[in-house]
């Protein structure tokens, strides 16, 4: 087996395995751990791989441009819909419960499921599930302060990141453009970052739901580790090397 037949080798055993480790490739190819090593380095400058300490892990999935809200709506509707009746039986509404809800179109989602009669006290950042909540009685509703982003209807700025310093809500429930072991959680603009990351200080559980399309994306700035996340909602199997990072931090996940 020549280098290009082995590099090409490595890599498909990277995308079939998730997590490769350079002394287990030697031993495999027959080679030593330097020309491992040096086939990692090439596959990885290649994209086909990411070379991590001791070994290699699929490349993340390049990361999809942000898109408006009613866009976004239209997209993966099932998946977010069946997402958001298991972010709601998780929760488990009870009297008075306080929630942080994030903006994105699956947290709204989730938004349309909650029930009136119970006193919920729901603090958000979004316009959009403002709207929603706001004409129902029996839901007390407060909207964060702020500048607001129009291709996410989303509130941020100091105004919203000096309210929720004070906040300390039973759950924040948190979107995200994406979700990797080494990145964490993800999303495109910095000041919206600030904003989850807020959140996620705030809440005594924090839920997260992520569709399929989320799963490997890595986008401009990670706004909280896995370890951050005590739940997670999704509509399909994790790949690894996820699947193993949120067992090992404790991060118990849900497939709706």
């Amino acid at each position: 087996m020549n280098a290009d037949q082995r590099q090409s080798s490595i890599a498909a055993a990277v995308a079939r395995e998730g997590r490769v480790h350079v002394t287990e490739l030697a031993t495999r190819y027959g080679v030593t751990v330097e020309t491992i090593r040096r086939d990692l380095s090439a596959l990885d400058r290649a994209g086909a791989l990411r070379k991590v300490h001791g070994g290699a892990v699929p490349a993340p999935v390049s990361a999809s441009p942000e898109t408006g809200v009613a866009e976004r709506e239209l997209a993966a509707a099932p998946a977010k819909a069946a997402i958001a009746a298991a972010a709601l039986e998780a929760l488990a509404p009870e009297e008075g419960m306080t929630l942080l809800l994030d903006a994105g179109t699956t947290t709204a989602a989730l938004a349309r499921l909650l029930p009136v009669g119970l006193g919920l006290r729901v603090i958000t950042d979004s316009l959009l599930i403002a709207s929603l909540l706001a004409p129902r009685d029996g839901i007390s509703m407060r909207v964060l302060g702020g500048q607001v982003r129009g291709i996410t209807q989303a509130a941020v700025g100091p105004e919203a990141l000096d309210a929720l310093a004070r906040l300390r809500v039973d759950a924040a429930i948190l979107g995200t453009n994406g979700i990797s072991a080494e990145h964490g959680l993800s999303t495109p603009d910095p000041d919206e970052a600030a904003v989850k990351r807020a959140m996620v200080r705030a809440g005594r559980r924090v839920i997260a739901l992520a569709d399929a399309a989320k799963i490997g994306q890595e986008h401009l700035v990670s706004f909280a580790d896995t370890a951050d996340i005590d739940l997670l909602i999704t509509n399909a199997p994790l790949p690894d090397p996820l699947a193993s990072q949120l067992a090992t931090t404790g991060t118990e996940v849900r497939i709706a």
